[in-house]
């Protein structure tokens, strides 16, 4: 890959994840000020897995056979920037709408950002020699993206007000303009007939006859139901637990983030996929652990440690497992196949989860508004409970591709899934 490419490339997944790190964090706690309550909070963060089950398919379909990925980028880019200015000027905390009405802008937001997560992945892995090496040093500018974006949220003191939306819809702009100047990344499907089964992303949905896979996908669609709780309520916890700047210390998480991102090539050749998978989901086991162990008493490096721990959580399960589909899926549907799974994981799993954290909160909870109290210890052992079982799920069931020197059963699911998909 030329240096040049992987600039430009770096540079799109830095201003990526600078646009979702600018709101996302600490988007709870500017609504709860204008009304927002835990239902409410809930499906705020539901609206983003609910646009990830109904566009990635579609839109990763458009990018494997009409258009140039890095051109549906950039429209998908600039009608979110205007969605989320939409969002903006109904959060007037003198005179807000209906958090029914925010949460409907926030949704036609997501439905545009949602499906270029897949898609900068295809840009990026399809403008690549070496996936597996080249593909972290890539996509940890996405983790720097995110970092700046607390800093920036942190150190202009607006955590708690609304100039975090105001940077995202800014941030999309350039990125949509920005998006027409990446590498020419044409549809390789281009002029293949097209099929109801393509539009449902029929195609992509192939790749669950493998076994191996299949068990990844199960996994990764169960593991987003505990994670849902870190990105809806750990902000949250640790404000009440009085610790300061809380985008500044979320961002801690990404920081560990590109220390692992940076050492994966090293991990991916010495542990393969199983392995560092497991490690992923281990991670969220302890992070939630430390969270329940340190909740009552505010044991500042349980807190920490839980976030920091976000970059394994991140880098060893997430980034593993987008490599790992680029691998099986075969070229003319690897759009379609990132986007199946974001579909499974920060659709499905991530909708579960945000109703599932909302609901727990909730439960959880005594009192109401300034003197509501969150039993934080009990809401945190729930999810960590969960992750083991699907940790242990995943050993038991999940068969890990061979290593070099043996027969390459990727090679094999990736044959057979191109077996199974329509003449065109």
């Amino acid at each position: 890959m030329h240096a040049l490419v992987g600039a430009r490339l770096s540079a799109m997944m830095f201003l990526q994840f600078f646009i979702w790190g600018s709101w996302y964090v600490t988007a709870y706690l500017y609504l709860g000020k204008i009304g927002f309550a835990g239902g409410e909070i809930a499906w705020t963060y539901s609206v983003g897995p609910i646009a990830g089950i109904i566009s990635p398919f579609f839109v990763g379909m458009i990018a494997d056979r009409f258009f140039a990925s890095e051109r549906v980028l950039g429209v998908m880019h600039l009608a979110g920037g205007g969605f989320m200015m939409l969002a903006v000027s109904l959060m007037n905390e003198a005179n807000p709408a209906t958090p029914l009405m925010i949460n409907l802008a926030l949704f036609g937001y997501m439905l545009c950002y949602f499906p270029t997560l897949a898609l900068t992945n295809s840009v990026a892995m399809q403008n690549m020699t070496n996936s597996e090496k080249q593909f972290p040093l890539i996509r940890v500018f996405g983790t720097f993206g995110w970092i700046a974006a607390g800093f920036v949220i942190s150190g202009g003191g607006w955590d708690t007000g609304i100039m975090p939306f105001q940077i995202a819809a800014g941030a999309s702009f350039t990125m949509g303009i920005y998006s027409f100047f990446l590498p020419h990344t044409p549809p390789p499907a281009a002029g293949q007939k097209i099929t109801v089964r393509e539009l449902l992303g029929v195609d992509a949905l192939v790749l669950l006859k493998q076994p191996s896979y299949l068990i990844f996908m199960i996994s990764s669609f169960l593991i987003c139901i505990p994670l849902a709780f870190y990105y809806q309520l750990a902000t949250k916890f640790i404000t009440t637990a009085g610790l300061a700047n809380p985008a500044f210390k979320m961002s801690f998480g990404q920081l560990s983030e590109v220390i692992f991102m940076l050492i994966m090539p090293i991990f991916f050749s010495k542990l393969g996929v199983k392995k560092m998978l497991l490690v992923g989901m281990l991670a969220w086991v302890v992070r939630y652990g430390l969270f329940a162990l340190g909740a009552n008493d505010g044991v500042v490096w349980m807190l920490i440690g839980g976030i920091v721990l976000h970059g394994i959580c991140y880098d060893f399960f997430f980034v593993t497992g987008q490599i790992y589909t680029d691998n099986v899926a075969p070229k003319a549907i690897r759009s379609q196949a990132q986007g199946m799974l974001v579909l499974f994981t920060l659709g499905l799993g991530m909708l579960i989860g945000a109703q599932v954290a909302g609901a727990v909160e909730v439960f959880f909870t005594t009192g109401e508004g300034e003197a509501a109290v969150v039993n934080w210890q009990q809401l945190w052992t729930g999810p960590a409970i969960a992750a083991g079982g699907i940790m242990v799920l995943f050993a038991v069931m999940f068969r890990d591709p061979p290593r070099s020197g043996q027969p390459d059963v990727m090679e094999a699911d990736v044959a057979r899934a191109a077996a199974l998909e329509p003449n065109p």
